[in-house]
């Protein structure tokens, strides 16, 4: 299949190889020029503009985008908008919010236009090597994609969710989830740690990984962490977040289901980026007046 990609991120850029790789036709475009140099190095054609690549598609029109989040999305569609015919179709991969996706349907809708939106799962691997794709939409437009989401996907690592914004919702429900178990296992590791530092992490987590019922692609890659460096003495401890885990606890509010652990995880990365909070100094004074306990003073105080 003929196939126009934007965005040559981290993940762009290895499903255009994807997409090579399994004989598709790849046109593509990002605004980095480097990023660009990069790709026509690897045997993939580029377009000079989004314009540029609309219309170097022939047929029935197939465009795959990997960009950010927000603002970004909505700029691309509005470009491709004035490029594109009635049936064309795009496919919006990226994370974006699925009440978004919900309206960019509808609007593209009174064009003719079919937006797809496609959670795409799998890390920067399974992008150039098999991703796990949700897809959200029109079904007549999935269908005709179907074949090429196959293609680059892990086998059975694709699933029609229904109508639009759908195949986003299930993405951001996987995130979710991979924010509490990713949170588990670094809790567990360090228990692990402060209870005798002389064991060796990277190979409890690799004995964890064979044959035990957490073993996962989380903990493969908790692994390869702590076999590069033994301790990540060299890593602060900040977590940041793309977004699709304050999303998964706000719908949990909407829906009325209770999602603690996803929710702690979250406010676990929050905590990450603050290395002193108010909050924490009013726990220790409130401790010390009631109780008697000591606290730790800082450095530069008297």
């Amino acid at each position: 299949m003929q196939i126009g990609l934007i965005g040559l991120g981290k993940m762009g850029f290895n499903l255009a190889l994807n997409f090579q790789r399994n004989n598709h036709d790849v046109i593509a475009f990002d605004l980095h020029k480097s990023a660009m140099e990069r790709i026509r190095e690897s045997g993939i054609q580029t377009a000079s503009s989004v314009a540029d690549l609309a219309g170097r598609l022939t047929g029935r029109r197939v465009i795959w985008i990997m960009v950010p989040a927000g603002n970004a999305v909505d700029v691309i569609l509005g470009n491709l908008k004035n490029h594109l015919r009635a049936d064309d179709i795009i496919i919006d991969g990226g994370n974006s919010h699925y009440k978004d996706s919900i309206n960019r349907a509808a609007d593209l809708d009174q064009n003719g236009i079919h937006l797809l939106d496609c959670g795409t799962s799998g890390s920067i691997t399974g992008a150039l090597y098999g991703i796990s794709a949700t897809v959200g939409g029109f079904k007549g437009a999935f269908d005709y994609c179907e074949s090429l989401f196959n293609s680059i996907a892990a086998a059975d690592g694709v699933m029609y969710c229904g109508k639009s914004g759908n195949g986003h919702f299930v993405k951001m429900i996987h995130c979710g989830i991979e924010y509490g178990m990713m949170q588990a296992i670094a809790e567990g590791i360090e228990l692990v740690n402060r209870y005798n530092d002389s064991i060796d992490l990277a190979s409890v987590i690799k004995t964890w990984n064979n044959g035990s019922v957490i073993k996962s692609h989380l903990l493969e890659l908790t692994q390869q962490v702590f076999e590069k460096e033994k301790n990540l003495e060299s890593i602060r401890g900040v977590m940041n977040s793309s977004g699709e885990g304050k999303w998964t606890v706000e719908t949990a509010l909407e829906l009325g289901i209770p999602a603690p652990v996803i929710t702690m995880s979250l406010l676990m990365r929050y905590r990450s980026q603050q290395t002193d909070t108010l909050s924490g100094k009013v726990v220790a004074a409130l401790r010390r007046e009631f109780g008697g306990h000591a606290v730790e003073r800082d450095a530069g105080s008297k």
